[in-house]
């Protein structure tokens, strides 16, 4: 018998997740144990593993529990899986929402606006909690929890917004990725991977959605969040040891602060490796030379398995 914990470390679902497919799907019925806690057994786990691929392969959630109940799915395998329990998905391969629920996508999404318009902040949580259940982290944060946040930031600038209504549902969509972050586990060894804004730059969801995607890629992640002046980032580095600087660039007034902390880093360390991310972020010179940056793909999923190809070097170590 597994706890919760144990049964998301084993099929690569957060523990969050288990429950709402629990309480709304009824995939799994686990077992109490005699203090209350969750126990699940390896037919739960199996269920768990087939549910997570039915909707990866762009099933409903509730179309996947159905078929799952019923019998009328063979014997779905997951992919393979990496460590941590994570799946062994190739770089290039995207895991987004089908083609066919755009539709839905953009319902959602619009009721997510609309709740947050009105100040509705239990609907507002109600449906964070309903993207959340549509699927494992990597499935739902680039096609539905972050189109939510970029919804409500349009929806400001036409003036269907008030300022007030836009920062309590972006409050609300950073205080379930704050969550994500947590249940994607507690500190690792090692150099870890520094992720934030530079100076000035407060738009910190994707930053913060990355970071997850990292972290529950297995990396060591160390989240500074937004407005980090350069002497900030030198200081983290000089008291970690991190071998890799993410800095999120959102806007065009975010390229000059990224690239003076970037020149601050290349000057006092140099071995350090920076990349920078999206949707304003810079291209790197056409030819590589000392001091160059990567730029990562926009998909928070494509930019944390980017990172999580080049890994920490032992070389890169500094005394």
């Amino acid at each position: 018998m597994y706890t919760i914990k144990e049964a998301a470390a084993r099929t690569g679902l957060s523990p969050a997740l288990i429950r709402a497919w629990e309480r709304r799907y009824g995939v799994v019925r686990p077992q109490r144990s005699p203090s209350g806690y969750r126990l699940y057994d390896e037919a739960a786990i199996a269920r768990l593993h087939k549910m997570r691929r039915l909707v990866e392969d762009g099933w409903l959630p509730s179309e996947a529990a159905r078929a799952i109940a019923t019998g009328s799915v063979g014997q779905a395998l997951p992919r393979s899986w990496g460590r941590g329990g994570h799946p062994a998905v190739p770089l290039e391969q995207n895991v987004g929402f089908a083609p066919h629920l755009e539709a839905e996508r953009t319902a959602l999404v619009r009721r997510f606006v609309a709740a947050a318009a009105a100040h509705d902040s239990n609907l507002v949580e109600a449906i964070l909690d309903e993207i959340g259940a549509r699927g494992p982290f990597e499935t739902v944060v680039d096609d539905l929890l972050l189109p939510a946040a970029a919804a409500l930031g349009d929806a400001w600038a036409r003036g269907l917004l008030d300022a007030g209504a836009e920062h309590a549902a972006s409050a609300a969509i950073y205080r379930h990725l704050a969550a994500a972050f947590r249940a994607a586990g507690g500190a690792r060894a090692g150099p870890p991977v520094l992720v934030g804004l530079p100076a000035g730059s407060r738009h910190e969801l994707g930053a913060l959605a990355f970071a997850v995607a990292a972290r529950r890629l297995g990396l060591h992640v160390v989240y500074l969040g937004s407005d980090v002046p350069a002497s900030s980032w030198l200081e983290a580095i000089r008291a970690t040891t991190a071998w890799l600087v993410v800095l999120g660039v959102v806007t065009a007034a975010d390229r000059r602060p990224a690239v003076a902390a970037w020149r601050a880093i290349q000057a006092r360390h140099p071995d350090v490796l920076i990349a920078f991310g999206g949707g304003a972020a810079p291209e790197p010179p056409r030819r590589r030379t000392k001091g160059s940056w990567i730029r990562l793909p926009d998909r928070v999923v494509d930019a944390a398995r980017v990172v999580a190809s080049l890994r920490f070097r032992p070389s890169m170590a500094r005394s």
